[in-house]
């Protein structure tokens, strides 16, 4: 009979602990919103937030932002992972260190980097066929521009991700099984190697998620304006908007993880059909 594991005391201290640092900020955000003086209990500063002027479109901005970040930044990471781990192994130290730069970076200093380029570009790149790449990234309709630095920034979170998933499968394996029975290296890629990577594609595309819903410093220094800087311009005007906001994209962050949670577990194996016990009788028949 299997033994009933007991959290020992020293965990669950710990565990106590950790509760009570996330759950207090979180109730007492919550009591603020709730109780408004000379009102009681109410609502009006979760309704409210729906006509708010400027809510929609950020969101929306910040959502748009977020699964351009996730394409560009898995189409960068995963054949260069892949290629890495089969082709040159020599190079994964380069590759990590590489992609653990934007950790000593502070998006101070991005920025300026981005208003550099940004201010350097009209006049390098006027006469190239460049200039219309160039055009569109600065485009104020949809600011690739930050999907650029979202991509820079989400590198080691992503990276460490996929790095996982590719030491828990033998890559060079399955791709050489994929070229046998004839398939191309992309083929190889998409149809035996992402599909035993998919917790590791789902892991890296919600860190990048919510890395893109809770920034902020790179979108206001240029001059957006998603939904982490309405949040924060919001505050200014209505204190009790702004921490309603911010519960309600802490619970969009939590729904987005449930259910990238419940895409990444996989298909249930159908339960094997039981069959009935039979009983020995003393003789050696069943009956």
């Amino acid at each position: 009979m299997a033994r009933i594991g007991v959290v020992r005391p020293g965990r669950a201290a710990v565990l106590l602990v950790a509760a009570l640092y996330f759950l207090v900020p979180l109730l007492a955000s919550a009591v603020f919103t709730l109780d408004v003086p000379g009102q009681g209990l109410t609502l009006s500063s979760y309704t409210r937030i729906v006509v708010a002027p400027g809510f929609t479109g950020s969101l929306l901005l910040s959502l748009g932002l977020a699964v351009a970040t996730v394409v560009l930044v898995l189409l960068i990471t995963v054949p260069a992972a892949v290629a890495a781990r089969l082709a040159a192994p020599r190079l994964r130290p380069v590759l990590e260190v590489v992609c653990t730069l934007p950790l000593v970076v502070p998006p101070v200093a991005l920025t300026a980097g981005l208003q550099t380029v940004l201010r350097w570009g009209p006049e390098k790149l006027s006469t190239t066929p460049l200039y219309q790449t160039f055009v569109a990234v600065q485009n104020p309709g949809f600011p690739f521009v930050l999907v650029l630095a979202y991509a820079v920034m989400a590198l080691p979170f992503v990276y460490r991700a996929l790095d996982a998933g590719l030491r828990s499968i033998d890559v060079r394996t399955l791709v050489e099984a994929a070229r046998d029975c004839g398939a191309s290296w992309p083929r190889a890629l998409l149809s035996a190697v992402l599909p035993n990577l998919r917790a590791a594609l789902l892991n890296a595309s919600f860190l990048t998620l919510a890395l893109v819903l809770g920034e902020f410093t790179v979108a206001s220094l240029l001059g957006f304006q998603p939904f982490a800087v309405w949040i924060v311009q919001a505050s200014g005007s209505d204190a009790r908007l702004s921490v309603a906001v911010s519960l309600l994209s802490l619970l969009l962050t939590w729904v987005l993880l449930l259910a990238l949670t419940t895409l990444g577990g996989g298909r249930r194996t159908p339960r094997a059909s039981r069959r009935p016990r039979t009983s020995r009788t003393p003789e050696g028949k069943t009956s």
